[in-house]
């Protein structure tokens, strides 16, 4: 990795490229600190002290904010609208047939399912930061805070519509500078952004579980976490390059004089097909009880049960229903995302077809099959490292976006992964030494 940028320094127009994006994550990261207007910044920073991040129900939100979502500032939202948008989008190309229309057009349709996205990603931001200033002028965001109804002094109509405005223009401003990153910069700018977002919170994190911990002075619970975290990291890069690869044998083919095909090749599939996104998915869902609970303000006998099982994350109910949840969200966003007949047909149509296997149905079937086998293991390992937190909250008194969690992890990891294939596939294009050894 760290010879790859070496590489890229070396190279002037690479360089730029670099140069270009580290300014545009110095813009991202100086919104995450500007306040939105008719917040009082103090007050807000007091409450922040006191309750701390691990407490509040916009636990996932605020990591991929970077911590803006509680400190109400102008990029409050962050990336997560658009990364909302996106995965809707991606559901509703396999419900609607115009869209999965679109995404077989190739560049023109991916183009228009792009700017559906922008316009999906702006209603979500609205709604998300009418929800967000709605529940800053009631004290829900910091619960336990002496000054949680100071947050928003003025409860104006006005002063609402205001701060909901702005926070959706910083939600258009993020998404347009993931989008300069990926135009003008090394590419994968929306990914990019959430690393960053994700990223700023180490240290911080780091140092408190030092600060509480007990034993010579916090070094050694915060050496066992650097080295918790280590593993993690070793553990998350072995399983997201593991992958099983269907070879793949096409015939020839005669076009007027020309030979076509008697290639081998093979199709990737990965252990972790489904990413990051089942574990956001579960996290959005177990959220949502006790959101409602938290806004009805009842005191029912479901409320104090859902109040006493599913709001902290060392409760054995919500670790086996997180669990659960992953490892089903795993399972369909699989199946939503891979069409095992589809590839069959393509293959087909090409001449391709794997060795001892017929082609059409069968060649469906036995890729149904392999999918399914290697969706087990990677699943019950998404939801095994998004446990992680829940056990760190246990043992080191840590909040559950403990800084090497599971989501955490797989994100930075993921980006960090893909951002080094970006620059080396760059760097080939401009020295084709690689190709010559």
């Amino acid at each position: 990795m760290l010879t790859a940028f070496a590489r890229a320094f070396k190279t002037p127009d690479l360089r730029k490229k670099l140069f270009f994006t580290l300014a545009i994550i110095v813009l991202f990261r100086l919104g995450s600190h500007i306040p939105v207007p008719g917040v009082n910044y103090k007050n807000v920073q007091f409450c922040v002290d006191q309750a701390g991040s691990g407490n509040s129900l916009f636990g996932l939100v605020n990591m991929f904010s970077g911590g803006a979502l509680l400190q109400i500032t102008i990029f409050a939202l962050g990336i997560m609208p658009y990364i909302t948008a996106s995965i809707i989008l991606q559901l509703l190309t396999v419900v609607i047939p115009k869209l999965e229309n679109l995404k077989k057009e190739g560049q023109s349709g991916t183009a228009k399912i792009t700017q559906y996205t922008r316009y999906l990603t702006v209603a979500l931001a609205i709604l998300q930061g009418t929800g967000l200033v709605a529940t800053a002028k009631s004290g829900a965001l910091f619960g336990s805070c002496q000054l949680r109804s100071q947050i928003v002094p003025d409860h104006s109509i006005f002063t609402m519509v205001v701060m909901v405005i702005t926070m959706t223009a910083g939600t258009c401003v993020v998404m347009w500078l993931g989008e300069l990153i990926t135009d003008r910069g090394i590419g994968n700018g929306m990914s990019i952004l959430m690393f960053i977002s994700i990223a700023a919170g180490f240290i911080g994190a780091l140092w408190q579980i030092k600060l509480q911990g007990k034993i010579a002075d916090g070094w050694v619970e915060f050496g066992v976490v650097i080295l918790v975290g280590l593993a993690m990291v070793a553990l998350v890069v072995f399983v997201e390059q593991a992958q099983r690869r269907i070879p793949v044998q096409y015939a020839k083919r005669m076009i007027g004089r020309r030979a076509y095909g008697g290639t081998s090749t093979y199709i990737p599939l990965k252990v972790n097909q489904a990413g990051v996104i089942p574990v956001i998915f579960a996290s959005s869902l177990l959220y949502i009880p006790a959101l409602i609970v938290q806004f009805s303000g009842s005191t029912a006998g479901w409320a104090v049960w859902i109040q006493k099982h599913f709001v902290k994350g060392d409760h054995p109910y919500y670790i086996a229903v997180y669990f659960l949840l992953i490892v089903f969200f795993a399972f369909f966003y699989v199946a939503i995302s891979f069409n095992p007949e589809e590839v069959a047909d393509n293959m087909k149509k090409y001449g391709g077809f794997i060795p001892g296997i017929r082609a059409g149905r069968p060649t469906a079937e036995y890729l149904s099959y392999v999918l399914n086998r290697i969706t087990w293991p990677g699943s019950l390992y998404l939801g095994l490292i998004a446990l992680v937190p829940t056990m760190a909250l246990a043992g080191f008194g840590a909040n559950q976006n403990f800084p090497f969690g599971g989501t955490s992890i797989l994100i930075i990891v993921g980006v960090g992964l893909e951002t080094v294939k970006q620059i080396e596939s760059q760097l080939q294009q401009r020295n084709y030494e690689g190709f010559l050894r």
